[in-house]
């Protein structure tokens, strides 16, 4: 089996909160989308494959504005995601306006990725090059069955707005242990004496899997159906099958700190602050000041 991982990136989502297709949207000093700095970090850190979980809506526009500019560069694929696929038997309730949300979006992926070992990241989200590296490190020397990039919940709110943050509990022994779901946390939930240090662990879905994923997350996904299909919006989030794996024992999952820098675009507020960021970066020598040009 190879070891070098596939990038498996979540970019079906239109961002609501944010007002637009956000995955397409400039941000860096030469035109960049975060994407483009999610993509060549990868490169960089050894991934040979990249695999965009789109929607057939916008596939031409993501295709041509997105995909194209890699070529030569990493393999690039698309996986779609879809309301009506789903196990067989199962139907679309009439209420259901939208796709299920990350787990599903992964699941959806699942014959185009194959059977590699392959990294999850969120479209939207800059991760930095520490994360990725840490990403190929597990999967040259993997310690668990899988891994999960751990970053600081301090590091990852938003000035605009509330945040959903998947809260991670880590053991000793520095394996997850569980990953529960916070929505609409605030800055001002953060801080002494309030609901959250700051110090703790999150999950910004940064995971890398093993193949034996694929039959963790199937068996998780049909349980979903089978409770909870009927909710109009219901999500099927991927840190809770994970976590729901690793508490019936079926799995582990090494917690790999980073010490990345994440910021993102929530909100259409926070584009002015990623823009000013990313320019610091280059400024810096982190990045070059284009990252794809010919």
């Amino acid at each position: 089996m190879k070891t070098a991982p596939t990038l498996l990136v979540l970019a079906a989502g239109m961002g609501s909160r944010y007002r637009g297709l956000k995955q397409l949207d400039p941000v860096g000093p030469a035109g960049e989308t975060i994407l483009d700095y999610a993509v060549y970090d990868a490169i960089r850190a050894g991934f040979d494959r990249v695999v965009f979980v789109i929607r057939t809506d916008f596939e031409e526009a993501f295709r041509t504005q997105i995909g194209a500019k890699y070529a030569g560069r990493i393999a690039v694929a698309y996986a779609f995601q879809a309301i009506n696929m789903l196990p067989e038997s199962a139907e679309v309730p009439a209420d259901r306006v939208k796709p299920w949300g990350t787990g599903h979006a992964v699941w959806c992926a699942r014959e185009v990725v194959g059977e590699v070992p392959f990294a999850v990241i969120n479209a939207d989200d800059f991760l930095g090059r520490d994360a990725f590296a840490q990403l190929a490190a597990f999967v040259a020397a993997p310690d668990a069955d899988h891994a999960m990039v751990g970053f600081r919940l301090a590091n990852t709110l938003s000035d605009q707005g509330t945040v959903s943050r998947g809260v991670c509990q880590v053991d000793e022994q520095g394996f997850l242990s569980e990953v529960v779901e916070h929505p609409g946390i605030a800055q001002s939930d953060v801080g002494p004496d309030r609901m959250f240090t700051g110090e703790e662990s999150v999950s910004m879905n940064c995971w890398a899997f093993q193949p034996s994923f694929w039959p963790a997350l199937d068996r998780q996904w049909r349980a979903f159906v089978d409770t909870r299909l009927s909710e109009p919006k219901a999500e099927f989030y991927l840190p809770a099958a994970v976590s729901a794996e690793i508490v019936a024992g079926r799995a582990t999952v090494r917690v790999r700190p980073t010490t990345a820098a994440w910021f993102g675009v929530t909100y259409r507020e926070d584009k002015p602050v990623v823009e000013a960021t990313l320019r610091a970066m280059v400024e810096s020598g982190e990045y070059p000041a284009r990252l794809f040009g010919d």
